[in-house]
């Protein structure tokens, strides 16, 4: 920008030139506008300075300011994370001789974690200002291996001799129409294509046919697009992903296609037939799956119930597991062997919560007077030492709404209705034998979304003690030092924790 004019009429204080600035000056109406424009001029002048060319002024600071300050390639990663008090470090639990190899192959195994979780759309991406590219910012998605074009791609600049773009990808080939006579194309089918021409017109009709296809096969990544004219430059995200077929679930007409009731027994086989009982006093002709790991099993019989017969004390998990995979309903009730059904139990209003948001992956109800529920505190914490974990019990988010006493959290009671498909793709890890039930909601912690009502619930049956196995089934019911030592472990390892609190 040319300043003379304003270096004209701003010279420094002790020059006497300075028009303002001379007092000896006789002042007239005119010379006293002048230097009112001066002043306005100066202030705005210095202004400008100051925060956008950054020079030196007597207002200016000692450090310069950008308009435009350097971006973040990409999010920083996290820090460590800080162990609420009370919360239980699984280190202390690992064997000493141990801990080092062990925290070298959990790092190796996160490592391959993120390689399958990740991709370059994590990148994060920048829109800068005044920009006269016109591209996808959300949305544009190709099937792997098909030509697809790419949408909305133009140039909006101000005139010009001459219109140059350039279009870059790293995971596929580009391509467009063969170019008109006054329209120059280099690349064609290449990772890099240069458009050049004379018309705007032109070369907008030739940016709407440009293609993008990939060189590989992957079920699920993607690929940055790389758009630049002149000094103007935009990234844009494609997402390379095959569509995956719907698994749908035909609801029929009533509650006994729609949903069944799943359980696992263990040793209670007088608590077992009165939940049978109880359920068919209000529901007779809904299936019920039982899975049995009892030592010497006895046969359950009736109408619309499958009992499967386990390997002996395999485990609630594992049960929980053979349970759910013999399910064909798009939901499935769990219930514990011991709970008994009631006026209260009814299976429909949860089905109907379920189908009026079917973001809802898991819905639970009360057990007696108890809407026991909790929510989980993640923090992801530095790659070496792990993440930081907080079980609250009776922690909970926002409610659903239209649905009084309803309310999303991170897990509840063993009385819940869940989606089937939803579950499969968590499941319940077998290792977990006794010691187990927050556990299954902590791997769903990120995919199952959980919530729980107060108006759908369902009784326990009184403890007696005469049952002839209640010794030996009190025996494993009660997990020793051992088995929470190895789930303590288990955190560290599978989930990558250095604590985990439980509140």
């Amino acid at each position: 920008m040319d300043h003379s004019f304003e270096n004209h009429i701003f010279k420094n204080k002790k020059n006497k030139s300075f028009p303002c600035g001379n007092l000896k000056m006789p002042l007239t109406i005119h010379k006293a506008l002048f230097c009112m424009v001066a002043v306005v001029i100066v202030t705005f002048h210095g202004t400008r300075l100051f925060y956008g060319l950054g020079e030196q002024t007597e207002r200016a600071p000692t450090h310069q300011l950008s308009l435009h300050p350097r971006l973040p390639r990409q999010v920083s990663p996290p820090g460590p994370c800080t162990c609420p008090v009370g919360s239980v470090l699984l280190q202390e639990h690992l064997p000493n001789d141990q801990y080092e190899e062990l925290v070298k192959r959990r790092a190796k195994e996160l490592h391959q974690h993120k390689a399958r979780t990740t991709s370059v759309l994590s990148r994060l991406l920048f829109a800068l200002p005044n920009s006269p590219l016109q591209y996808p910012i959300q949305g544009f998605k190709v099937l792997p291996l098909t030509k697809t074009l790419i949408p909305g791609l133009a140039l909006d600049p101000g005139q010009r001799s001459i219109f140059k773009v350039f279009l870059s990808v790293s995971k596929g080939l580009l391509t467009t129409e063969f170019p008109a006579d006054r329209v120059k194309v280099e690349g064609q089918g290449g990772g890099r294509l240069l458009m050049e021409s004379d018309s705007l017109v032109m070369l907008n009709d030739l940016l709407t046919k440009v293609s993008y296809t990939t060189t590989d096969y992957h079920i699920h990544t993607g690929d940055l697009a790389f758009f630049q004219f002149e000094d103007h430059k935009a990234v844009f995200p494609i997402t390379i992903k095959q569509t995956s077929l719907p698994v749908l679930y035909d609801m029929g007409t009533d509650i006994n296609s729609q949903v069944t009731i799943t359980t696992k027994t263990f040793l209670r086989y007088p608590q077992l037939r009165m939940l049978l009982n109880s359920i068919r006093q209000f529901y007779s002709n809904i299936k019920v799956i039982i899975a049995d790991d009892s030592f010497e099993p006895e046969n359950i019989t009736g109408e619309h119930i499958e009992q499967y017969i386990m390997p002996a004390a395999q485990g609630w998990f594992a049960g929980r597991n053979l349970a759910v995979s013999q399910v064909t309903t798009k939901y499935f009730l769990w219930v514990d062997d011991d709970f008994v059904f009631t006026e209260d139990t009814k299976i429909e209003k949860l089905v109907e919560i379920m189908e009026a948001l079917p973001e809802l992956d898991v819905l639970g109800g009360r057990v007696q007077q108890n809407q026991f529920y909790f929510s989980l505190i993640y923090e992801e914490g530095e790659e070496m030492e792990g993440g930081c974990l907080h079980r609250k019990s009776q922690g909970k988010f926002n409610p659903l709404p239209g649905y009084p006493g309803c309310f999303r959290a991170s897990g509840v009671v063993n009385f819940f209705l869940a989606r089937t498909q939803s579950i499969r793709s968590v499941g319940f890890d077998p290792k977990l034998q006794r010691v187990a039930h927050s556990e299954f909601f902590m791997d769903g912690l990120g995919s199952l979304m959980v919530a729980t009502c107060n108006h759908v619930g369902i009784g326990h049956q009184p403890k007696t003690g005469k049952d002839k196995d209640h010794a030996r089934y009190a025996k494993f019911r009660s997990p020793g030092k051992e088995e929470n030592k190895f789930k303590l472990q288990l955190h560290f390892f599978k989930n990558h924790l250095k604590c985990v609190k439980y509140g």
